[in-house]
């Protein structure tokens, strides 16, 4: 299976002069815990996660009014082509320690998967795996 088949067209994106506060409106209105920032052309220049607006930028003091993404986004981002196979990526994001995967494709950004995404596809294969064995074996419950 390839990732463009788990993952999410509608990715959430914000500029890279934000505010932490406009940030953290879109976070709300869009009930996303992250977000992909782009510079004025689109390209990806990094993520900011709920986690990232709290500990780099509130608790270290900074103004959320003053604060800009530029500031405090993570840029340890890779990001993967559509026809990447779901299982290298999942072995991408736990040997780079990360939740999130832009989804790119000759430059643009066309998508995302989480983690969250990768574990109901996980439990969706368990539940026909459970089927099966249920099928074969129908006295075990």
């Amino acid at each position: 299976m390839v990732i463009e088949d788990l993952a999410r067209s509608d990715v959430v994106t914000v500029d890279l002069e934000a505010t932490l506060t406009e940030v953290a409106r879109v976070m709300r209105d869009e009930r996303v815990g992250s977000v992909v920032v782009v510079d004025g052309k689109g390209t990806v220049a990094g993520l900011l996660t709920d986690r990232d607006v709290v500990v780099s930028g509130l608790a270290e003091g900074r103004h959320p009014d003053e604060c800009i993404a530029n500031d405090i986004l993570s840029t340890n981002v890779f990001s993967v082509t559509p026809d990447a196979e779901v299982a290298a990526v999942a072995r991408q994001m736990r040997e780079q320690g990360v939740r999130r995967v832009p989804i790119m494709r000759d430059g643009a950004l066309v998508g995302i998967v989480t983690l969250d995404d990768l574990l109901v596809h996980l439990g969706e294969e368990f539940d026909c795996l459970v089927s099966v064995v249920k099928g074969e074996f129908p006295d075990r419950e």
